[in-house]
């Protein structure tokens, strides 16, 4: 089967996963000498990690998930009090599932840490979905990084995959339709 023949399928396997323009996907994969990189760049353009890294990947080490204003959650309860606490205060969580192995997640870490740090009115919440299996199944993950926009508890937005602008553009939008307080007048 011709390599083309074989991207063809994959792309269209994949369809479903592809939500923007699929032949910039394929004029930009075509190019490369073996179809592992092929799989492997087209899922690091669709900001989706589809299998665990077997740890010979050496791009990217020691990336620091959570820094800044980012809280790492472990646990069900810790979830559960900073969605509390956010509910308390009026506030926004932004939480990133996201997964340790996960190409696209690591590059996306430090811009998220980045955007708690410019953002402190925000509650940036951070789950690996490998530490919270079953929690992070009830939130019906299906690629890495998910983020969802919460607002007392309740999902007011959703962007999945690794998209600074995006990611970017959600964040200001939601900051930029809450009511001011008191304080930021």
């Amino acid at each position: 089967m011709s390599r083309l023949k074989t991207l063809n399928l994959f792309l269209y396997a994949f369809k479903p996963l592809i939500v923007s323009d699929p032949q910039r996907f394929a004029a930009r994969t075509i190019k490369e000498e073996n179809r592992s990189s092929v799989f492997w760049q087209l899922s690091i353009q669709m900001g989706s990690c589809v299998s665990k890294n077997n740890g010979d990947d050496d791009t990217i080490h020691n990336v620091d998930f959570s820094g800044g204003n980012v809280h790492l959650i472990t646990t069900k309860e810790s979830w559960d009090e900073k969605l509390a606490e956010a509910g308390r205060d009026g506030k926004i969580v932004i939480a990133n599932f996201s997964a340790t192995w996960c190409g696209p997640c690591k590059m996306l870490a430090p811009f998220y840490v980045e955007l708690s740090e410019q953002h402190p009115s925000v509650i940036f919440l951070l789950v690996d979905v490998d530490e919270l299996c079953d929690f992070s199944s009830s939130w019906d993950i299906k690629a890495t990084p998910t983020f969802f926009f919460l607002k007392n508890g309740q999902q007011i937005g959703k962007l999945v995959g690794a998209n600074k602008p995006e990611l970017q553009k959600k964040v200001t939008s939601i900051i930029d339709s809450l009511p001011q307080s008191p304080q930021q007048r």
